[in-house]
């Protein structure tokens, strides 16, 4: 896994990399590399942009099940460039520059027989404890797992593949279309790769809701076909439901949640058409009270989202050919120093006019 690159590097190089060990407590240190494998390649980190979940593990020290117990090195959004190959490997050489899909999954298990690796029990993924994460110099990764990027398509571009890649698999599992009309609740990075990622899958009309209005104004510019800001009140539901109901003008098929409160997904079930969708790919609370009786009468479709699976090659073309440009998300940009790493961190966890935040080693 991440736990490194190659162990016999140049003398005298050392290997760095952000570790997390303690609450709010982010050093720079080594990072020691294993052996480079047969079918692995040594990549030379060059993007990684900070994920919600990577504040989430400083602030906490857990998300969900998923506990800090030791120290780890954190990250997960990053592409870099090829500097050493496997005997085995035949499709990358040293220079090409590479996205990297940064979970491991076992394929022996029957859901990764079955395709769905994405929910293999034994994933071992970025900086999700106990592996270590992709915020280093250097790191080993399976050659399968590193996507080669075209000339035209950026290295942070290619890191903001694994948030896009989230939305990619939500607009599958959403079956978006161009007879689609989307209403995506959130204006945070996962809410905006929605909006852009279901405009790419064909949806005719698009409306973003949050409680934020500098947000919602990026959604806009991104090209929400309308926004709707909210409250935190769930009394307010009703007329806010009405609301929405009106910019969208039309009937919502399928409803992205991208929050994970029991008030945007109270919102959704209660907005969406009879017959139609809601996908669940925040993860914001564990357990949610929710109006699902009313919902089940209108069979509306309650789908979970996780993670994502076969789509490194989708987001990269769709970067390629400009029918989605993630570039506008990326609000900030730090360099690889330990004053650095602090201030990023604290930028991305302030929220107000940070959206991604991006590492440039």
């Amino acid at each position: 896994m991440s736990k490194g690159g190659k162990s016999d590097q140049e003398e005298g190089e050392e290997n760095m990399a952000a570790w997390l060990l303690g609450l709010n407590t982010l050093k720079i240190q080594p990072f020691k590399l294993p052996p480079l494998g047969p079918h692995d390649v040594r990549v030379g980190m060059k993007a990684v942009g900070i994920c919600g979940s990577d504040v989430h593990f400083s602030k906490a020290l857990r998300l969900a099940d998923y506990v800090v117990k030791e120290p780890m090195v954190i990250g997960h959004e990053c592409a870099g460039i090829i500097e050493e190959t496997g005997s085995e490997v035949k499709d990358l050489v040293p220079g090409d520059r590479v996205a990297l899909e940064p979970g491991i999954s076992c394929w022996r298990c029957d859901l990764c027989k079955e395709g769905r690796y994405n929910l293999c029990p034994d994933m071992k993924f970025f900086g999700l404890p106990p592996f270590h994460g992709s915020l280093a110099r250097q790191i080993v990764h399976p050659a399968y797992l590193c996507f080669k990027l075209p000339d035209n398509v950026s290295l942070e571009e290619g890191a903001l593949c694994e948030p896009l890649s989230v939305a990619v698999h939500a607009c599958r599992r959403g079956n978006i279309s161009p007879e689609t009309n989307v209403l995506v609740m959130g204006a945070g990075p996962i809410g905006l790769v929605t909006l852009l990622a279901a405009r790419a899958f064909g949806a005719p009309r698009i409306v973003n809701v949050d409680v934020d209005g500098n947000r919602l104004s990026v959604a806009k510019e991104l090209g929400a076909d309308g926004v709707v800001q909210v409250s935190t009140n769930m009394q307010d539901i009703p007329k806010e439901v009405e609301t929405i109901c009106n910019v969208m003008g039309a009937k919502v098929d399928v409803s992205f949640d991208c929050a994970g409160l029991s008030k945007t997904m109270s919102t959704a079930l209660s907005v969406t058409r009879a017959g139609g969708k809601v996908c669940l790919v925040g993860l914001g609370h564990n357990e949610m009270t929710v109006p699902l009786t009313p919902a089940a009468a209108r069979e509306v479709d309650v789908i979970g989202v996780f993670r994502y699976k076969n789509t490194w090659p989708l987001c990269i073309e769709l970067l390629r050919s400009g029918k989605i440009d993630v570039k506008p998300l990326i609000t900030h940009r730090f360099g690889f120093s330990q004053k650095e790493i602090e201030e990023a961190f604290e930028t991305s966890a302030g929220g107000g006019n940070a959206i991604k935040v991006m590492f440039n080693l």
